[in-house]
């Protein structure tokens, strides 16, 4: 009898090996994926960016014109788009107007209409902040008067994601010409992430290229 049950675990013994090491396959292949879905989750330290404020400044649909958008927090850093980051804030979207608004989907040549730039305040840093808007270049000159360029209405809004979307403050503006700047807004951060002292009153914060 003992010598049958022996058999019979030794039958058993290998079916078993054999799922348990699918089993380990099955699970090292799914972490594989993951990595793959997500390369950078191996990055020591990487940590998912995320927002506290979101300030968005638009422009009309199509229009050609190179708005931007330019910030400066309590450091006194500036932010823009060739120094897209500075503390916790970050210039996620440079939008050139026309100039990058061409997009090749299988094949084909496709407009996105949409003129935003969008920044980001990843973090509370108690202080004042700035949001300047800067008539870069003109691509729809009047021919009169071809060193102007021709006027744009800007849209500028601040939102608070955390800890749930409320609208801080959403405005106005218009730019004339080609290489002025207009204040959008200004308001102070608290530690406790309030929002206080919303004004436009107007600040330089564009520096020389």
């Amino acid at each position: 009898m003992r010598s049958r049950r022996n058999a019979r675990e030794a039958e058993v013994d290998p079916f078993y090996d054999m799922l348990f090491n699918m089993l380990i396959a099955f699970v090292f292949c799914f972490i594989i994926a993951l990595l793959a879905m997500n390369p950078k989750a191996l990055k020591a330290g990487d940590v998912p960016a995320k927002a506290e404020y979101i300030v968005t400044l638009s422009w009309p649909d199509f229009n050609p014109n190179d708005i931007d958008l330019w910030s400066q927090g309590p450091s006194g850093d500036v932010v823009w788009f060739r120094s897209r980051e500075a503390g916790l804030m970050h210039l996620d979207r440079d939008d050139r107007g026309v100039s990058n608004d061409t997009l090749m989907v299988n094949g084909k040549a496709v407009v996105n209409p949409l003129n935003q730039e969008v920044l980001t305040i990843r973090g509370v840093t108690p202080g004042e902040y700035v949001f300047n808007a800067h008539y870069y270049e003109s691509k729809d000159v009047d021919t009169s008067t071809p060193q102007l360029g021709q006027p744009v209405e800007l849209t500028v809004s601040v939102i608070k994601v955390n800890p749930k979307a409320e609208v801080v403050f959403y405005g106005q503006q218009t730019v004339t010409k080609r290489g002025q700047e207009v204040t959008l807004v200004r308001f102070h951060l608290a530690e406790d992430g309030s929002v206080s002292d919303i004004n436009t009153t107007p600040i330089s914060i564009v520096r020389p290229f």
